[in-house]
């Protein structure tokens, strides 16, 4: 009784080994499942008829029509990272905020923030913005580490703000509407890119010298043709929001009818800038093609590992290691957003999604916390994981694109 008391643990323990060693974390997390199933069904704690709901868990993946909105999404995010609507928008603000301290700083929270709204994708905002906007900073002396820091910073805003593919995940794995989660998402955001200009402001009351204004002659758009340039990036900007966020909140269509419609639309708007090439296209159906079978393989691997650690009653004893927290309520939330955020130094968001949410979901059901507000939180912590080093995603982004004088 006692050895059956430890597998769940145990197993938790040996996945955890499994990818500080460095294994992939989808085949880990099979490899892990299957190993501790054999050892309980070897032991007799763990019925081999379990096993048998696998091949059913494992179609109900590939058949998740939710799920294929993930491949509409990153195909929208990777034709518009490359079809210049990120120049325009970039250009027209910066111009427009250009006579205050932070100008460009401010035009990169707002375009990150727009970006997020129409790709879903932090790539494509980080490796816009760093291409356009790290060049006119550094040219026109920022401090070097409040450049990078808010346009990495920027960049991660498309994890929070719809249609954000950590929401769509958090959505599925929590059994939430997707468009219940959108809407909950939209405050939180707005509030975050508040912040980020909050913070630009007081730099430019305290240190003023690190986010200079831009001179006169670099103004050189006023008038009707800055209004021309900053209308001939939003006005795109709202027709492809409302396309694909719009329809889905006023239940027109679903999530991945939405990411139908935003990939045609972000087609539209590569012919419209004249960048639509079969290049392009085939770069962005490689992009992908790489993401979605990493998802689908990450999600077949945690099917595997949450069966056999359910059928060890791992399910049983993270609740009671959860619910007999102190504080109740507050104490669940404060450990478990703590351990969100240590293990977003080492997983992405589709590995902690796939692996823990499962876990945390029934307990912060039972402790009557509303789902919908718990994935928005775990969403904006799970935002983090893109500027944790030594993985965080959004840092390797911009050093692709950085200027070498960047260290």
């Amino acid at each position: 009784m006692i050895i059956r008391e430890i597998m769940a643990p145990l197993m938790f323990g040996g996945l955890i080994v499994f990818m500080l060693i460095g294994y992939p974390v989808a085949f880990s997390l099979a490899a892990v499942g299957l190993f501790f199933g054999v050892i309980g069904i070897e032991s007799g704690y763990f019925e081999l008829a379990l096993l048998q709901a696998l091949p059913d868990r494992v179609f109900g993946i590939l058949s998740n029509d939710l799920l294929l909105s993930i491949p509409f999404f990153t195909f929208m995010g990777a034709i518009l990272e490359r079809c210049g609507l990120a120049e325009d928008l970039l250009e027209g603000m910066g111009q427009l905020f250009g006579p205050v301290r932070g100008g460009i700083a401010y035009a990169v929270i707002i375009v990150g923030a727009v970006l997020g709204a129409i790709t879903g994708t932090v790539a494509a905002s980080v490796i816009a913005m760093g291409l356009i906007s790290l060049p006119v900073m550094m040219r026109y002396g920022y401090n070097m580490r409040i450049a990078t820091g808010v346009i990495a910073a920027s960049g991660t805003i498309t994890q929070l703000i719809p249609p954000a593919l950590v929401l769509i995940v958090l959505a599925d794995q929590l059994g939430r509407s997707v468009g219940d989660m959108y809407a909950g998402a939209i405050g939180p955001s707005i509030v975050q890119v508040l912040l980020f200009c909050l913070f630009i402001f007081l730099v430019s009351v305290f240190r003023p010298h690190h986010v200079p204004a831009l001179p006169r002659e670099a103004r050189t758009l006023r008038g009707w043709p800055l209004a021309g340039k900053i209308l001939r990036g939003i006005v795109p900007s709202l027709a492809l929001i409302f396309l694909v966020l719009g329809t889905i909140l006023m239940g027109l269509a679903t999530p991945t009818e939405g990411g139908a419609m935003g990939a045609m639309g972000a087609i539209a708007i590569a012919a419209m800038h004249r960048r639509l090439t079969w290049s392009l296209l085939w770069q962005g159906m490689g992009s992908t093609m790489r993401i979605t079978a990493m998802v689908i393989f990450i999600l077949i691997g945690a099917t595997v590992f949450g069966l056999v650690f359910r059928g060890m009653d791992g399910d049983l004893w993270v609740e009671s290691l959860l619910t007999t927290l102190p504080g109740g309520v507050t104490g669940f939330l404060i450990v478990v957003n703590l351990f969100v955020f240590v293990l977003a130094f080492f997983l992405d968001f589709f590995e902690i999604a796939f692996i823990v949410i499962p876990l945390l979901a029934p307990v912060a059901a039972k402790l009557g916390i509303d789902l919908i507000w718990f994935g928005v939180l775990l969403g904006a912590n799970l935002q983090t994981s893109f500027m944790h080093p030594p993985f965080g995603f959004a840092l390797f982004y911009l050093r692709g694109v950085a200027p070498k004088e960047v260290k």
